[in-house]
């Protein structure tokens, strides 16, 4: 009779269901450091008070017959294959999604690699469409995301290279530069119709501020409104107010003036993705 076993190993082919929440795959690898099994390197560091070195495995465990064995891709004893994707130095066993191993970066990326270049100065692999059309920084993924603090070179979540150069997972403006981090026209089209729909009391109107975009530089005097207060140069509510309220006293018996400024629209910043 046939095994579900039985089925599940035969030829190479991969055992299912197998694997953790991070990877599919059919092994458990043998941590250097403390000589416990894990499925994957995540695991094993969400568990314990270090790090697994994964470029140190030299052992795993077949998930299907459990002998241990010399980190390969395909099981000595059973024949299970380990992962549909394997690499000697990174040691990631995985389902295939076109991954490819960089040697500059020194891990593995998803693909496929056709569709990314590595960049020598900012020392990553980026999307074709950024080739001669990103600002470069050296070695910008070197460091952790400045907005949840996690290791960007290193990590699974893909980052979005920004205008200004920076790298960083999410968020709507860039927290070293404070660029807008994308296109933002549609946001500040809502933040206008907010605005209009949101007169501020009687003693405010007409009161204007200082402010400074983060996106142009620019410096300038603008209404003043709770929601936001826009930037007459480029459009951008991306500011940040330099000084207190100026008011425009009215007479007595006078409407205070409503004057509107004329505000050009410029189109903001694309959005790039990173491969991860």
């Amino acid at each position: 009779s046939h095994s579900k076993k039985k089925n599940h190993t035969f030829g190479g082919i991969m055992a299912s269901p197998a694997g953790c929440e991070h990877y599919v795959r059919s092994c458990l690898l043998k941590a250097p450091c403390c000589s416990k099994l894990y499925v994957c390197r995540l695991c094993h560091d969400a568990e314990e008070n270090h790090q697994m070195d994964r470029f140190k495995v030299t052992e795993v465990q077949c998930s299907e017959c459990h002998t241990v064995q010399q980190a390969q891709q395909t099981c000595e004893q059973c024949n299970v294959q380990f992962g549909e994707y394997y690499c000697n130095i990174c040691h990631l066993f995985d389902k295939d999604k076109k991954q490819y191993h960089c040697q500059p970066c020194g891990i593995c990326r998803i693909g496929p690699r056709e569709k990314y270049f590595h960049c020598e100065k900012c020392n990553l692999c980026l999307a074709q469409n950024l080739r001669g059309n990103h600002k470069c920084v050296e070695n910008v993924s070197r460091q952790n995301c400045p907005v949840c603090m996690e290791d960007i070179h290193t990590s699974r979540i893909m980052a979005h290279v920004l205008p200004c150069g920076h790298l960083l997972h999410n968020a709507y403006r860039c927290p070293l530069c404070m660029h807008s981090a994308w296109d933002m026209e549609d946001h500040w089209d809502q933040i206008d119709k907010e605005i209009s729909l949101s007169p501020m009391p009687t003693e405010y109107q007409g009161a204007t501020v200082k402010i400074i975009c983060n996106d142009c530089q620019v410096h300038c005097t603008v209404p003043f409104h709770v929601l936001g207060m826009k930037c007459s140069g480029c459009g951008s509510y991306n500011t940040a107010q330099d000084g207190g309220l100026i008011q425009q006293p009215a007479p007595q018996d006078a409407e205070p003036d409503t004057e509107t400024d004329t505000e050009p629209e410029q189109q903001d910043p694309t959005q790039t993705t990173l491969p991860n």
